[in-house]
């Protein structure tokens, strides 16, 4: 059992060390945002698919939940579209750090959701938090359209996972994604068509692009998502949520000494960076030490 847990926290690691690769495989990718982010969706879509058929299990949802997912869909492609907008035109240091506001976020909307009380350290952490995002903005100010996009691609992914958080509970996660990515696609589909955006060099890609946008799909988004639901069953959420907020460390790490020049930031860049994932990191101690009070 003891082997099994190990295993499982692990396999949460390297989950986690996926994501934050996500941001690199963003910045090679040389297309547009909105391309990459139709492309994703659409193979990730299909991968699951076939993984749902492979399993035996059903694709049957009510027409609510199945209205909600078409919500839940338009809500990732924005925040993808956005994110990876934020790495082009910035960097991915800059865009990981900005990310680390996430559970700020969560912790002021999810009482909206859940009906409960703003806790005051959560308070006291997001103002920490926000001095950490002011100097890398006072620092990097040359990369502002960036962290504003950035901004409103977390505050998305923060509104999705909050109504997946409703939803997970009574449906099969693999299902919900499925509909979830495949929506996401729909509607970028639609935008394209109605723009005349599908010809072609659309679709006339690099033999680089096309290997890359198929590890993203495959690896960082239906692999690391199955994964991750697996490993839930082994570890408490509290373990999953802290480590998953390693990802900015891990993203910012890699993208120094995988791209180079462009992510080598001013020292202040990285006090400011500190402070956002240590104090997010102390929110989640503080969270499992009140929680085990109770």
């Amino acid at each position: 059992m003891q082997n099994d847990s190990l295993k499982s926290y692990l396999s949460l690691h390297f989950i986690v060390f996926i994501w934050g690769f996500t941001a690199i495989l963003g910045a090679l990718i040389t297309i547009n945002s909105d391309a990459i982010v139709w492309y994703r969706m659409l193979m990730a879509g299909v991968f699951l698919g076939a993984f749902i058929v492979f399993k035996k299990k059903s694709f049957r949802v009510s027409t609510t939940v199945f209205l909600k997912l078409l919500f839940v869909g338009l809500l990732i492609a924005l925040h993808w579209i956005t994110f990876f907008h934020a790495i082009h035109v910035s960097n991915v240091s800059i865009t990981l750090s900005v990310f680390s506001l996430g559970a700020f976020f969560a912790a002021l909307l999810e009482p909206l959701f859940y009906g409960r009380k703003v806790l005051w350290y959560e308070v006291l952490f997001g103002l920490v938090i926000m001095a950490g995002l002011a100097l890398i903005m006072k620092v990097e100010v040359g990369y502002y359209e960036g962290i504003v996009y950035a901004l409103i691609s977390i505050l998305l992914g923060v509104l999705f996972t909050l109504m997946n958080g409703k939803l997970i509970h009574k449906h099969d996660p693999s299902v919900l994604s499925f509909y979830e990515l495949m929506a996401g696609a729909f509607f970028v589909t639609i935008y394209f068509w109605s723009q005349n955006i599908f010809t072609a060099a659309f679709f006339d890609l690099s033999l680089s692009n096309w290997l890359l946008l198929l590890l993203l799909a495959s690896v960082c988004t239906a692999y690391a998502f199955t994964v991750s639901v697996k490993i839930m069953e082994k570890l408490s959420p509290y373990t999953v949520m802290l480590t998953t907020n390693l990802e900015p460390v891990y993203g910012i790490f890699l993208a120094y000494f995988i791209l180079g020049g462009k992510e080598k930031m001013s020292f202040s860049f990285y006090i400011g960076a500190f402070m956002i994932v240590l104090t997010v990191l102390l929110n989640g101690v503080v969270k499992h030490k009140m929680n085990s009070k109770k």
